[in-house]
């Protein structure tokens, strides 16, 4: 059975085929819908994190879902977002691969440092950037292609941080 913060998680999934069938359309009322499934899904990544440690409801399917979710939540629209000729397939390809770096090191247990302050500036700015490339404005859209490139930039910085972490000096 499902807690609340599990069922939030499992919420957002269901909501990616909604996000990426309403990009597609020509109608801007479901691109525009699918902007706003898309924050709110984004929105409750927080929600289902702090609930889960404020109600003692962490779960290994918690642990397993949310970063799942949260990628697939990124990467999904990004691959529209080719498709789309909004955004390059080269700064999704880094996106994709300092995602699948990271999650190999997670799934394979080597000891590396957790989220740092880096790699949630990166999720906000990949999220911003989704959305503003997303949006039926082309002004926007141009705007969001810089905010884009400012995301991959942290995600290579983020990644870097994360892969190899700085020893502190031991005085």
């Amino acid at each position: 059975m499902l807690n609340l913060p599990n069922s939030i998680t499992f919420s957002r999934l269901l909501g990616i085929p909604l996000i990426l069938y309403g990009l597609y359309q020509p109608s801007l009322a479901w691109q525009w819908a699918s902007i706003g499934i898309f924050i709110v899904a984004a929105a409750t990544d927080w929600l289902d994190g702090y609930l889960a440690r404020k109600l003692d409801l962490v779960t290994d399917l918690g642990k397993f879902l949310d970063p799942l979710v949260d990628k697939l939540l990124v990467l999904l629209p990004l691959l529209v977002a080719i498709d789309l000729h909004r955004v390059p397939a080269i700064g999704v390809c880094i996106i994709l691969s300092r995602e699948l770096t990271i999650a190999g090191w997670r799934v394979g247990g080597t000891q590396v440092s957790g989220a740092n302050m880096w790699g949630k500036v990166k999720t906000v700015v990949q999220i911003v950037a989704i959305v503003m490339v997303m949006v039926p404005l082309p002004a926007i859209q141009a705007w969001g292609i810089w905010v884009f490139w400012l995301a991959v930039a942290l995600t290579i910085i983020s990644g870097g941080i994360y892969l190899f972490p700085r020893k502190s000096k031991e005085t």
